[in-house]
Protein backbone atom coordinates (compact mmCIF):
# COMPACT_ATOMS: atom_id res chain seq x y z
CA UNK A 1 0.00 0.00 0.00
CA UNK A 2 1.23 3.85 -0.66
CA UNK A 3 1.36 6.01 1.73
CA UNK A 4 -1.69 7.58 0.61
CA UNK A 5 -4.01 4.61 1.17
CA UNK A 6 -3.00 5.16 5.19
CA UNK A 7 -4.23 8.42 4.88
CA UNK A 8 -7.10 7.76 3.10
CA UNK A 9 -8.24 4.94 5.57
CA UNK A 10 -7.61 7.11 8.51
CA UNK A 11 -9.46 9.67 7.36
CA UNK A 12 -13.01 7.24 6.42
CA UNK A 13 -12.42 5.88 10.03
CA UNK A 14 -12.32 9.26 11.32
CA UNK A 15 -15.43 10.11 9.83
CA UNK A 16 -17.35 6.75 10.21
CA UNK A 17 -15.87 7.79 14.14
CA UNK A 18 -16.94 10.94 13.99
CA UNK A 19 -20.83 9.96 12.63
CA UNK A 20 -21.39 7.87 15.61
CA UNK A 21 -20.34 9.42 18.54
CA UNK A 22 -21.23 12.75 17.44
CA UNK A 23 -24.85 12.29 18.32
CA UNK A 24 -24.15 10.56 21.19
CA UNK A 25 -22.15 13.31 22.62
CA UNK A 26 -24.07 16.23 21.68
CA UNK A 27 -27.79 15.60 21.62
CA UNK A 28 -28.43 14.65 25.34
CA UNK A 29 -31.77 15.20 26.05
CA UNK A 30 -34.80 13.59 24.48
CA UNK A 31 -35.69 15.04 20.72
CA UNK A 32 -38.63 16.64 21.11
CA UNK A 33 -39.15 18.06 16.87
CA UNK A 34 -41.39 15.74 15.93
CA UNK A 35 -40.26 16.62 12.26
CA UNK A 36 -36.69 14.87 13.38
CA UNK A 37 -38.70 12.03 15.55
CA UNK A 38 -40.59 11.05 11.95
CA UNK A 39 -37.14 11.31 9.88
CA UNK A 40 -34.88 9.16 12.80
CA UNK A 41 -37.88 6.72 12.90
CA UNK A 42 -37.73 5.86 9.17
CA UNK A 43 -34.17 5.56 8.06
CA UNK A 44 -33.43 1.91 8.81
CA UNK A 45 -36.66 1.41 6.56
CA UNK A 46 -35.24 3.58 3.66
CA UNK A 47 -31.61 2.31 4.07
CA UNK A 48 -32.96 -1.23 3.73
CA UNK A 49 -35.23 -0.51 0.74
CA UNK A 50 -32.12 1.24 -1.20
CA UNK A 51 -30.14 -1.40 -0.88
CA UNK A 52 -33.01 -4.39 -1.41
CA UNK A 53 -34.20 -2.56 -4.50
CA UNK A 54 -31.20 -3.06 -7.02
CA UNK A 55 -31.19 -6.52 -5.94
CA UNK A 56 -34.48 -7.30 -6.59
CA UNK A 57 -34.38 -6.11 -10.04
CA UNK A 58 -31.02 -7.50 -10.74
CA UNK A 59 -30.86 -11.00 -8.92
CA UNK A 60 -32.80 -12.73 -11.92
CA UNK A 61 -32.16 -13.10 -15.16
CA UNK A 62 -34.22 -10.00 -16.71
CA UNK A 63 -34.74 -6.76 -15.26
CA UNK A 64 -38.16 -7.28 -16.23
CA UNK A 65 -38.84 -10.51 -14.52
CA UNK A 66 -37.83 -9.02 -11.26
CA UNK A 67 -39.87 -6.32 -11.57
CA UNK A 68 -42.77 -7.94 -12.26
CA UNK A 69 -41.72 -10.33 -9.16
CA UNK A 70 -41.61 -7.44 -7.23
CA UNK A 71 -44.90 -5.80 -7.97
CA UNK A 72 -46.60 -9.31 -7.74
CA UNK A 73 -44.72 -9.42 -4.37
CA UNK A 74 -46.11 -5.94 -3.25
CA UNK A 75 -49.53 -6.43 -4.47
CA UNK A 76 -49.78 -9.74 -2.40
CA UNK A 77 -48.14 -8.29 0.36
CA UNK A 78 -50.37 -5.41 0.47
CA UNK A 79 -53.41 -7.80 0.51
CA UNK A 80 -52.11 -9.30 4.03
CA UNK A 81 -50.51 -12.73 2.96
CA UNK A 82 -47.40 -13.38 5.08
CA UNK A 83 -43.99 -13.49 4.02
CA UNK A 84 -43.81 -17.16 2.77
CA UNK A 85 -46.66 -16.79 0.60
CA UNK A 86 -45.11 -13.54 -0.92
CA UNK A 87 -41.73 -15.22 -1.46
CA UNK A 88 -43.58 -18.58 -3.13
CA UNK A 89 -45.57 -15.95 -5.36
CA UNK A 90 -42.16 -13.78 -6.34
CA UNK A 91 -40.53 -16.68 -7.04
CA UNK A 92 -43.19 -17.99 -9.36
CA UNK A 93 -43.49 -15.08 -11.29
CA UNK A 94 -40.41 -15.16 -12.24
CA UNK A 95 -39.85 -18.26 -12.94
CA UNK A 96 -42.97 -18.34 -15.23
CA UNK A 97 -41.43 -15.09 -17.00
CA UNK A 98 -38.10 -16.54 -17.18
CA UNK A 99 -39.89 -19.81 -19.05
CA UNK A 100 -41.58 -17.25 -21.08
CA UNK A 101 -38.56 -14.84 -21.89
CA UNK A 102 -36.47 -17.64 -22.72
CA UNK A 103 -38.07 -19.24 -25.65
Amino acid sequence: MTHNAYIYIAVMAGVSFLIRVLPLTLIRKKIKNQFINSFLYYVPYVTLAVMTFPAILHATGSVWSGAAAMAAGILVAWFGFDLFKTALTCCGVVALLELVLIR
